[in-house]
């Protein structure tokens, strides 16, 4: 287990195990092959950060700042990460390919507006009023995720997968879906918002 130091601006291959950086203020360090393990870093401002290769673990990130920080290949597994603005961190203008992934956490009222972030993974997690608008998400895997009242307006959503997730609210005029993939009966929610009628 590796002691955090705020003054050691460079990490390699390093594990924090329960870490408690609460509201506490990170600038400017570089994080390569870490591991944080049930850390708590809820309130925690990252400014500038760098992590490359990262997990967190059973983390709890919630409500975390991260003003300007980039991320490549980070994966959060079993993690508490709510209401976290991603607009905040540093994209680079640019279209990058699953830079974070998310398994089994829990990311209710964050927001991924405007981004563009091909091959994004939110897989079995709970992601109630996420805002997904305008944002750009080409090939991701958003399979047996709960998306209830989550904002899906002038989103590519082509070629994601669906599979297995539910409560979503997708308007198909107003969103490209595109050889999306979605599970059958709960594809019917893609007509909830056209005014027509079905009947058996």
């Amino acid at each position: 287990m590796t002691e955090f130091k705020k003054e050691q601006k460079e990490y390699y291959s390093e594990d924090f195990v329960a870490l408690d950086l609460s509201h506490r203020e990170i600038a400017s360090i570089v994080f390569d092959d870490c591991t944080f393990d049930t850390c708590n870093l809820s309130e925690t401002r990252f400014n500038e950060c760098k992590f490359t290769d990262c997990r967190f673990v059973k983390c709890n990130l919630s409500v975390a700042k991260m003003g300007a920080s980039q991320f490549s290949e980070v994966v959060f597994d079993g993690c508490k990460v709510i209401g976290v603005d991603w607009t905040r961190a540093s994209w680079l203008g640019i279209v990058l390919h699953a830079p974070i992934k998310f398994y089994r956490c829990l990311m209710n009222d964050s927001s991924f507006f405007g981004l563009k972030v091909k091959g994004l993974v939110i897989k079995a997690c709970q992601a109630q009023a996420v805002d997904f608008r305008e944002g750009h998400f080409s090939g991701a895997d958003f399979t047996e995720t709960d998306f209830s009242n989550s904002l899906f307006m002038q989103t590519d959503l082509s070629n994601v997968d669906f599979t297995e997730a539910i409560n979503y609210g997708i308007d198909i005029r107003f969103n490209q879906v595109e050889k999306a993939k979605f599970s059958r009966y709960e594809a019917l929610r893609l007509l909830d918002l056209l005014d027509i009628e079905l009947v058996d």
